[in-house]
């Protein structure tokens, strides 16, 4: 059978886009995933339903690719990435956080004229039921979305989230009640996609809805070895895949493929397939197809640091309880970009997963720190020629001194909030970073170095851009440059990272570009 479409990724944006373009009762659409697929909330394992298991703490999962990468010449970093239906949204920490206007309007100014906020609020809008504003959503809300969202109230916050925001507030920090509205910054509750402490992915909120369909066949664990190409014509035409289930390997065949396999594998997969920089795939022996020079480049994330406590022994810390319930945006001083710092404060906090650290062992407190927007540019590449084997990811994290500045700054704030009345009658030693860590900028720098790691919000390694862009894979409407019957449609074509986990725009740009596929865009 050919299929209409066939869709590479069951998983943040690749389940999306197989629940829209099924709406259409006369389109076919067969979506691949390498990992698992639970059909409902009772088979779901609780790593996966439940929040409180996060990818960073189910590294040595089957429901993770288990990546490595290069932080810095210091710091080996792991990478969670999800592999099951619904992708890294089954298995992260459900933050639901938009990006500022500006991201957007940044995107549009680099070329991509459809991609600008006040075009993008309707499909934000339409991702979401937020029950926080569910009685009056106003121009910002949705109500009647696929995914569920929702913000603690003030009289469940734990009490570190309380002291955190006091300590905030009473250093100059505004109040932010709704960090999803636009021209908001400061300090208050996260929306958070976890009812009920449910993680709300989309295999539950928009697989749910469409899985039924007579026309979308959803086939779990089968990788992807490479795309088919007919190369007859002026331009490479993609028209199937060469997959791999269990012993057998076999190809199917679609009028479209689309690559929603993530900010990792979409780019391996295009490199695999020969599509990528023509010197980097002959050194693997791979025969160029169409040379891309920009695929697997422009790497982008949040490089994130720990400030953590131990807590006083009265202080109760609960392992399964809400872990992250309040944020903070703010602007470093002397940055000409607005809310490029962000902090997750860690009501519960327990060692580094990757060193040994288990969820159920808290040891106290923690502020996540995150540079947005950071200087620094990453890339991806193959290890070699084999589908089997893991990319080699290099993050290039700290390799500019604005983003070392940056994270000084913020670390030597964080630590003054130690010293807050609320904060300290909590705290009864910092454990990360050290007195002697603080000494001086080389000994931080040293510190940072050392101990970064990532935010989880890997992206832009098949960016969206004009043909005429030499550092872009895309057009606006996710088709692959150079190349007829191929798109990729997720994180890894975002321009530039959002200020804010990546999660919701990644649907955003699925909800997008699907309506760009019916309107035949």
């Amino acid at each position: 059978m050919k299929y209409d479409t066939i869709i590479i990724g069951a998983g943040s944006a690749g389940s999306i886009l197989a629940t829209r373009l099924t709406e259409d009762p006369d389109k076919s659409v067969l979506l691949l995933e390498a990992g698992p697929d639970y059909p409902d909330l009772d088979s779901l394992p609780e790593e996966i339903k439940y929040g409180y298991a996060t990818g960073t703490e189910i590294s040595t999962s089957d429901h993770d690719w288990q990546y490595t990468a290069r932080g810095t010449d210091e710091a080996e970093i792991t990478v969670p990435r999800g592999k099951v239906t619904g992708g890294s949204s089954a298995i992260n920490g459900q933050i639901f956080l938009r990006g500022i206007p500006q991201d957007y309007d940044n995107w549009s100014d680099l070329g991509n004229d459809l991609w600008d906020y006040q075009q993008l609020v309707p499909y934000f809008n339409k991702v979401e039921t937020d029950t926080t504003y569910q009685d009056d959503p106003g121009d910002f809300h949705g109500s009647t979305g696929p995914i569920i969202c929702h913000r603690f109230p003030r009289d469940k916050w734990l009490p570190a989230s309380e002291a955190f925001e006091q300590a905030c507030l009473d250093a100059g920090f505004p109040a932010c009640e709704d960090a999803n509205a636009p021209g908001t910054t400061g300090v208050g509750p996260l929306p958070l996609n976890n009812p009920n402490g449910i993680r709300w992915s989309t295999a539950i909120g928009y697989l749910g809805l469409s899985r039924h369909r007579l026309n979308l066949t959803i086939r779990p664990e089968v990788v992807v070895k490479k795309i088919i190409f007919d190369t007859s014509g002026t331009e490479p035409k993609a028209i199937g895949v060469e997959v791999v289930s269990g012993d057998e390997t076999f190809v199917l065949e679609g009028e479209e493929i689309i690559l929603s396999a993530g900010a990792v594998v979409s780019p391996q997969i295009l490199m695999l397939s020969g599509v990528g920089p023509r010197d980097h795939l002959s050194s693997h022996g791979i025969e160029t197809i169409h040379d891309a020079p920009a695929v697997g480049q422009n790497l982008a994330d949040h490089p994130m640091v720990y400030v953590t406590w131990k807590t006083k022994p009265g202080v109760e810390l609960d392992s399964l309880g809400p872990r992250i319930q309040l944020t903070l945006r703010y602007t470093a001083e002397g940055s000409g970009l607005e809310n490029d710092m962000i902090v997750y404060m860690m009501a519960v906090a327990s060692d580094r997963p990757e060193r040994g650290g288990l969820r159920i062992n808290p040891i106290g407190i923690q502020t996540n720190l995150c540079i947005n927007l950071a200087k620094g540019k990453g890339e991806v590449k193959l290890n070699s020629n084999d589908y089997r084997d893991q990319p080699y990811l290099d993050y290039n994290y700290l390799a500019e001194e604005e983003d070392r500045r940056r994270f000084r700054e913020g670390v030597k704030m964080l630590v003054g909030l130690e010293n807050h009345p609320a904060m300290s009658s909590l705290i009864e030693e910092r454990l990360t970073p050290l007195d002697t860590d603080l000494q001086s900028d080389k000994s931080l720098d040293s510190w940072l170095m050392k101990e970064v790691t990532t935010g989880h919000h890997i992206s832009c390694t098949t960016k969206m851009g004009p043909k005429s862009d030499p550092n872009s894979v895309v057009d606006q409407t996710g088709k692959v440059h150079g190349i007829k019957s191929l798109r990729v449609v997720d994180a890894s074509i975002m321009p530039e990272c959002v200020r804010a986990n990546i999660n919701v725009t990644v649907m955003t740009i699925a909800e997008r570009i699907s309506d760009f596929i019916r309107e035949g865009s």
